[in-house]
């Protein structure tokens, strides 16, 4: 049962909605001396980059300058909203949010199928993870639209998650007993199959949670870190990318066909185009988060630190692909069942040679 205040922000955004409906029932273009359109849109993550810099501008400034001010649209990021993350993509299959951003790490519970693209060791760099996403899109398109009624609109990375250490630390063998703060269930699997003790932390927590002493290692993006003031709490960077974080835009297939047809033409045409940006924009905010956290002179957009950098040994990437293969794609399997294990040998198996096992 959801809480009496969560009902009420659902009902403030199911206002919301309405009014947004009500300016975009007819599918033409507005007159020119109607007021314009207002879109209600959950962003992602507040505070980082992604946000600042590439979503926020996009929907507050872009957005009317393309449209010659017949569109606008206010924008929050969705862990400022008011509403728990896991509960997004239902909200926009209700209509509550029109438009919103759903972290794929918050699906892992509900919906794990969903969540294949970004597990764990799979996907060592950007251009790895682009490959497995090419793969996987069509079924997460045609399934977003079959089984829930909402239309992907752009699929966002954010930079490498990597492991912030207090003490020092070699290679992966030295995770084990340590407490280390995880986002998902898979990640968990990855650190228990090190002998580490993973811990679910939300994101806004984990500076505490390195504070108290209760987490002694973090996964987390470079750069979030670094904007957090995690260098501050640890020693020791190991940029190994464990994951990397990843978020659908997507809104409500009746609200999206309900807007004018010139919009959802301009929002075709320039989403894919924002999707490239952010792309790019986490290649480069992981090799800044590095840059910044380590104190190189090349950090030029975060906060200086001193940790030290420990260098990736051959032996842990093979250990990271040995572990995916026994431990992380099984478990996966075994939480999402024969379903899953058949949507990844149609989808990322086949183009990354990787057959998911057949559970007993």
């Amino acid at each position: 049962m959801r809480c009496p205040a969560l009902r009420g922000r659902l009902a403030l955004w199911g206002a919301a909605l309405l009014c947004a409906a009500a300016h975009a029932g007819a599918p033409d273009t507005p007159a020119a001396d109607a007021p314009p359109l207002r879109l209600r849109v959950v962003g992602g993550l507040a505070g980082v980059t992604q946000y600042t810099q590439l979503e926020a501008p996009f929907w507050t400034r872009d957005l009317p300058r393309l449209s010659e001010g017949r569109y606008r649209a206010d924008i929050v990021p969705f862990d400022r909203a008011g509403v728990p993350g896991m509960e997004m993509l239902r909200l926009l299959q209700l209509g509550v949010v029109p438009f919103g951003t759903v972290l794929m790490s918050s699906l892992s519970a509900q919906y794990p199928q969903y969540t294949a693209v970004d597990l764990p060791g799979l996907n060592p760099d950007l251009a790895t993870l682009r490959a497995s996403l090419a793969a996987f899109r069509p079924y997460l398109e045609k399934a977003l639209r079959e089984e829930h009624g909402v239309e992907l609109l752009a699929v966002y990375v954010y930079p490498a998650q990597v492991l912030f250490c207090k003490d020092p630390l070699l290679g992966l063998d030295d995770l084990r007993g340590r407490h280390v703060r995880v986002s998902s269930a898979a990640q968990g699997d990855f650190f228990v199959a090190l002998g580490a003790k993973p811990q679910r932390v939300p994101f806004a927590q984990v500076v505490k949670s390195m504070e108290t002493g209760a987490s002694e290692c973090a996964v987390t993006a470079s750069m979030s870190g670094n904007i957090l003031g995690l260098h501050a709490h640890a020693a020791y960077l190991y940029p190994m990318p464990i994951s990397w974080g990843m978020a659908v835009f997507a809104a409500n297939r009746a609200a999206w066909q309900a807007l004018p047809a010139d919009l959802r033409q301009l929002l075709q045409a320039e989403l894919p185009k924002l999707e490239t940006a952010v792309w790019l924009n986490a290649q480069g905010e992981t090799e800044q988060g590095l840059a910044c956290n380590v104190g190189s002179p090349s950090c030029t957009t975060g906060r200086q630190g001193a940790m030290a950098l420990v260098p990736v040994r051959a032996q842990d990437e093979a250990r990271r692909e040995t572990i995916f293969n026994t431990v992380v794609l099984p478990r996966w399997v075994r939480r999402c069942g024969a379903r899953c294990r058949d949507i990844w040998d149609r989808t990322i198996g086949p183009a990354r040679r990787m057959s998911a096992p057949v559970q007993p």
